[in-house]
């Protein structure tokens, strides 16, 4: 059964929290690409639920065309990504800041994306890619951990160090590659850094070879609300050089979407 917070805050069946929607919501995030096909027990498994609950779920589910099934398996059907694209829709700034990206990455030949922070992870939310950069191909809706990622320290140091600290410990930091780093307060560190100077460049820390320097999209209240970066392999694009070529082009396209963003 997974651990529950038992915290006062937390929203409890009968205040104002619907149990049995957060438990389809469950069984929803049950199925990835470790487990895109799951019988009944699986998906009880995977989400702690009864077989019973958990039945009842996937046969709501089915009905209204966000699963389908042969009786022994189910799986998640392309009707799902239509609650991804309530949120993409209800966000106008995605559309606002798809061409700025565009020109961004013909003008420095490198791929630029764009994520928000969810947790300890960091979503992507739209990307302009000019070649394939990594071994997984990254994708709308993608996680990546904010801790060892450009994007997620720009999106950290918009947060009070203590929030900071606590999102890096609520999960164990892994040793991605020789380069990351998997202590809370060294991260902590190259977060401050990020906020002192509005900008961060992480080097081979999420994958080898890997370089990216990120800049924060701001709203008319001055919130960090997302990050952009640009990305490139460190044998063509050593960081010195991405620092020194692509660094005002970046600052300059975050500025341009904030100053397109609509007011609030």
């Amino acid at each position: 059964m997974p651990a529950t917070d038992d915290s006062p805050s937390t929203p409890r069946p009968g205040d104002s929290y619907v149990q049995s929607f957060a438990r389809g919501l469950q069984v929803i995030r049950s199925f990835d690409a470790q487990a895109p096909r799951q019988t009944l027990s699986a998906v009880a498994a995977r989400t702690g639920l009864a077989r019973a609950a958990a039945r009842r779920i996937l046969l709501t589910l089915q009905a209204l065309g966000y699963v389908d099934g042969d009786g022994k398996l189910y799986w998640l059907t392309p009707r799902i990504l239509d609650l991804g694209y309530a949120y993409l829709s209800s966000m106008p700034m995605w559309n606002v800041a798809e061409p700025v990206m565009e020109q961004l990455a013909e003008q420095v030949k490198e791929s630029c994306s764009a994520a928000v922070l969810d947790g300890a992870d960091i979503v992507y939310v739209l990307r302009v890619s000019t070649r394939k950069i990594m071994r997984n191909a990254l994708g709308i809706g993608s996680r990546l951990p904010a801790a060892c990622t450009s994007m997620g320290r720009m999106l950290l140091a918009a947060l009070p160090d203590d929030e900071v600290l606590a999102r890096l410990r609520a999960g164990p930091l892994e040793p991605r590659t020789r380069h990351t780093l998997v202590d809370p307060q060294a991260v902590l560190a190259k977060v401050q850094q990020a906020r002192r100077q509005g900008w961060c460049l992480v080097n081979q820390e999420l994958e080898e070879g890997l370089v990216s320097m990120a800049a924060p999209i701001v709203n008319r209240a001055g919130r960090t609300i997302a990050a952009i970066n640009v990305s490139g392999q460190v044998n063509r694009t050593a960081p010195r050089t991405m620092q020194e070529a692509m660094l005002q082009p970046l600052l300059a396209t975050a500025a341009e979407i904030s100053r397109r963003l609509p007011a609030a």
